[in-house]
C-alpha cells in the first residue's frame, strides 16, 4: 500500500501563496491614483486590446495583473453584479467597497477551496464628488482587501513603483501631472534593471501604456453617469508634453 505524505495546513497555504505572487510577479505593473479632477488608471500594457483596466459602472473601474483569463472572468462577474444591484434597487447603491467585498469572497474562496489560487491582483477605484472622496481598494490573491490613500501599484516590481510614487504623490495635482507620476513610477523598475546591466534605461513610450480615467466633473454634472473612458496614445503623449 502507497503511504500517504502529510502537509500540514499551513505549508499548503504558503505553497498557495508563493505560486500565485510568482504569476504576478511575472506581469507588468499598473497604477492607480487620485488627482483633482478625478482618478487615472495607468498600466504598461503594449497590446491594443487585452486591457487590464476596464469599466464596472457608473463611478466605478477595474485594474487587475496577472492571469488575463482570471481577472477578465472577475470585470465580467463584477459588471454582472452592479448591473443586478443598480437596477435591483437604485444606482447610488453600487459601491466600490461593496463590490470589492464581492471580490474579497471570491477570491478567499478560491484560494482556500481549489487546488490553484488564481494568479491575480485587483484594484477597484471609484470616483467622489471631491478628491478627498475617492476609493481605491486593493485585492489580493488571497481574498484579503485593503483601502489604499491616494494611489496604488499592482504587478511586476510594484514595490518599486510603489516608492515612486510615494515620494512624489501629492493632492490636487492635474491630469498630466498624474500621468507623469505613473510613468516615472512604472519606468523606475527599468531604471534598475539597466544599472545593473550597465546599459541606458529604455523610456517607456505612450504606445505602450493603456491609460483611462474616472472624469470626477462629467460624473457628477448635469446627471451623467459614466465617468470611464480612456485616452488614446496621443492624447496621453499631449497629456505628458504639457507638463
Amino acid at each position: 500500500m502507497a503511504q500517504q505524505f502529510y502537509v500540514s495546513p499551513e505549508q499548503v497555504m504558503k505553497d498557495r501563496a508563493d505560486f500565485a505572487r510568482k504569476g504576478i510577479a511575472r506581469g507588468k505593473s499598473v497604477v492607480v491614483l487620485s488627482y483633482l479632477d478625478g482618478m487615472a488608471l495607468v498600466a504598461e500594457n503594449p497590446s491594443p486590446t487585452l486591457h487590464k483596466i476596464g469599466e464596472i459602472y457608473d463611478r466605478i473601474a477595474f485594474a487587475a495583473v496577472g492571469k488575463y483569463n482570471e481577472f477578465e472572468s472577475l470585470r465580467q462577474a463584477g459588471v454582472r453584479y452592479a448591473d443586478v444591484r443598480g437596477y435591483s434597487y437604485d444606482r447610488v447603491d453600487v459601491t466600490a467597497r461593496g463590490l470589492a467585498s464581492v471580490y474579497a469572497q471570491s477570491l478567499g474562496t478560491v484560494f482556500t477551496a481549489e487546488q490553484k489560487p488564481f494568479e491575480v491582483e485587483l484594484a477597484v477605484a471609484e470616483v467622489g464628488e471631491r478628491q478627498g472622496e475617492d476609493h481605491i481598494f486593493r485585492l489580493n490573491f488571497d481574498g484579503s482587501i485593503s483601502d489604499e490613500s491616494g494611489f496604488l501599484a499592482m504587478g511586476g516590481k510594484a514595490e518599486v513603483v510603489q516608492a515612486v510614487l510615494a515620494k512624489v504623490w501629492a493632492p490636487g495635482a492635474s491630469l498630466g501631472q498624474a500621468l507623469h507620476w505613473a510613468v516615472a513610477a512604472l519606468e523606475a523598475p527599468r531604471g534598475e534593471a539597466a544599472a545593473a546591466g550597465n546599459q541606458p534605461a529604455v523610456p517607456l513610450e505612450a504606445g505602450n501604456l493603456e491609460v483611462a480615467v474616472l472624469d470626477r466633473l462629467h460624473s457628477h454634472n448635469g446627471g451623467l453617469h459614466r465617468a470611464f473612458r480612456r485616452l488614446t496614445a496621443v492624447d496621453v503623449a499631449a497629456q505628458l508634453a504639457a507638463v
